[in-house]
């Protein structure tokens, strides 16, 4: 999203907005950040322009506390809840997210973890999983609008040590699910598989009633040989499909492979909706002025003596971070139409 190469996780992106304006300018930051890149207007316009539904990422350190023991407290709460409730305004389907899991369920920058996926051999880590995942399900038990609990964005990166680390995520998602039909039997929960999404094996067949498969597919031809084997798999277990995650891409392959998910009746959501200066979403953001001055500055080699990167001037930085809180507003934004038109939708305006 901010087109640094270096710093990729929340973390880093963090320590790299702290370098630039120090630590109490910094949360002041991303308190606006939040405030402003999802707004009613975001979710009317997306409702607007055809979508039945949105897929709301989380990271988990914005729904507990810093200090251990934890408790289910943070400003992610408040920001979830306004959400839904602008999606219930629109009409407009939520599927709660966890993208970032206590430890790390995938071990990449995505989902803000050390580098490793060290929920599944934490337990401290699985059991707050656990709670977080308790606490959300009975706050919208009974709300509509949410769809369901997508409950862990592609766990298990591929060049980690997954013959070990495979199964041991069918094990924890059979303690997972349990936990949340405690408190919620209605919602829809859906299943990722691991390597981002793409490997079912680990699962087995489904082992509770209303469980559906979230499976992710980047840059592979938009042909139906490249979903047969999730095919197999609804066939085989009679369990729903869901596409959680796609795009980046040109509006021609957008078009091929959107129109194949309808053929074969699955339900899709490309990602992202909006990022700075990229085509390939549904929305563009302007990129402030001296942005280059601050991907320069994140992007600088670190770690040896007398290499550390020279800091842009402070005033600099300060203006090109307030300009990106404004920046990020849908107002003014960019709809790419091409990207909406192939997705089917209808953009706004002539």
């Amino acid at each position: 999203m901010f087109h640094f190469k270096r710093a990729g996780s929340p973390r880093e992106i963090e320590d790299v907005v702290a370098e630039l304006i120090g630590d109490v300018s910094a949360a002041e930051f991303w308190r606006d950040w939040r405030e402003n890149y999802v707004t009613r207007e975001d979710i009317r316009m997306i409702r607007k322009m055809g979508f039945n539904s949105v897929r709301v990422p989380l990271n988990w350190r914005l729904f507990v506390s810093e200090d251990a023991p934890f408790r289910m407290e943070g400003p992610g709460w408040r920001l979830l809840d306004r959400v839904i409730e602008w999606c219930r305004e629109e009409q407009l389907y939520a599927i709660v997210d966890l993208h970032g899991a206590p430890g790390g369920q995938t071990g990449s920058n995505i989902d803000d973890s050390r580098g490793r996926p060290l929920l599944f051999d934490d337990a401290a880590a699985q059991q707050l999983t656990v709670e977080l995942w308790r606490a959300l399900a009975m706050r919208y038990r009974d709300e509509r609008w949410v769809l369901g609990y997508d409950l862990l964005n592609e766990p298990i990166a591929h060049y980690h040590d997954k013959e070990r680390l495979n199964p041991l995520l069918g094990k924890f998602y059979r303690r997972l699910v349990p936990a949340i039909r405690e408190v919620d039997p209605h919602h829809v929960i859906l299943l990722g598989g691991a390597q981002w999404n793409t490997q079912f094996e680990p699962l087995g067949a489904p082992f509770a009633p209303n469980l559906a498969f979230t499976f992710h597919l980047y840059w592979d031809a938009p042909v139906h040989a490249s979903i047969e084997r999730y095919l197999a798999l609804r066939d085989k277990y009679n369990v729903p499909l869901w596409l959680g995650e796609s795009g980046e891409n040109s509006d021609e392959w957008v078009a091929k492979f959107r129109a194949l998910l309808e053929e074969e009746d699955i339900g899709w959501c490309f990602w992202p909706f909006k990022k700075i200066n990229a085509t390939n979403g549904v929305v563009s953001i302007p990129p402030p002025q001296n942005w280059p001055a601050i991907i320069a500055y994140a992007d600088a080699p670190r770690g040896r003596e007398g290499q550390e990167p020279k800091l842009p001037p402070l005033a600099t930085s300060r203006k090109a971070l307030a300009e990106l809180i404004q920046a990020i507003r849908i107002e003014n934004c960019t709809v790419n139409r091409g990207y909406v038109k192939a997705l089917g939708l209808t953009p706004p305006g002539k």
